[in-house]
Order: C-alpha cells, then structure tokens, then sequence
C-alpha cells in the first residue's frame, strides 16, 4: 500500500491542462470505436476523478450516453482497499463499445477490478504511472511513480515556496 510519504515530487495540473490534455485523449481516440463510422457506445466515468475528463470527451467525441463507475481506492493520499460502491446500470455484456475514463492510473487496481466488470471496454486516462500502464490502453502523459498529480478541483490558490528551498526544510 503506497502512503502519503511515498510521493515525493507534486505535480499541479490546471484546469486549461486538463482540457487540453483530455482534447488530446479525445483526439487518440476518435474514429477507433468498434461500431459503424469508428464510433463508441458510450462513456463510463470512474468517479470521481473521470467525471470531469469523461464530460470533455463526451463533448469532443459527441457521444450523449455517459454512465458511473463508482470505485473507491483512495483515503487523501494513501490508497486503501479497492472496492466498488456502484457497478454501471446501462452497460449490459462485456463492456465492448465502451470506453471507461479516469483522469489518473496509479497502480491500476481501479482498472483492474473495473476489467473484472467489464473487460472488453476500452480503458483510457489522461495521466499514468508505471504500475499502472499496463492496465491502460490509451493515456496522454505518464508520470514517475512517486509523484501526487493534484488536480484543480482539489486546490485552491496558495503560497507556495521555490523548488530549491523544498530540498532545505
């Protein structure tokens, strides 16, 4: 289990970041759906942090079906025991057609126990680490495994001190 002292290096990510990071996703992914003109069934949005990616890609890709997946892995900063707290209602089958969006794969045990459900939907990120690239079909950028990406909808504007000075304290 990785704990809050195990991520040495923060990393903000903007909200202009996340759009355009997610527009890139989108640009990846645009025309490889499995139906008729490369076109995808539908969106599942690992709550929380797919919520917001899975809304710009749903605009991008025009697709209106968006559904939930809603797994729990994380206490703050350190994971915890994944579980499931609600399956996808409108997904029936396999997951085929559907591509499941999260904004972070860490060690991938969110998509890994998502692939339980639903394992031939295709399974997109904007950022990854290394433990969990492999669980990842598509992603943007990729991350050292031992750096916390905060997310806008975590923060708020603060002080904060210089590179170098972090290395004294």
């Amino acid at each position: 289990m990785q704990t809050s002292e195990s991520y040495i290096k923060n990393f903000p990510v903007t909200w202009e970041e996340i759009h355009r990071n997610t527009r890139a996703l989108a640009w990846k992914l645009l025309d490889k759906g499995p139906l008729e003109g490369g076109k995808w069934k539908g969106i599942i949005a690992i709550t929380r942090g797919g919520m917001v990616p899975a809304c710009i890609m749903a605009r991008e890709l025009e697709i209106l079906t968006i559904e939930t997946f809603c797994i729990t892995s994380y206490d703050v900063k350190n994971q915890s025991e994944t579980k499931v707290l609600k399956a996808p209602d409108f997904v029936e089958g396999n997951g085929e057609g559907w591509l499941v969006i999260d904004d972070l794969v860490d060690t991938g045990s969110t998509f890994e126990l998502a692939r339980k459900t639903l394992p031939n939907a295709h399974y997109a990120c904007i950022y990854v680490k290394p433990k969990g690239a492999k669980q990842t079909d598509t992603y943007i950028t990729e991350f050292t495994q031992d750096t916390w990406v905060h997310f806008p909808w975590d923060m708020e504007i603060q002080y904060a001190e210089p590179l170098a000075r972090l290395d004294k304290e």
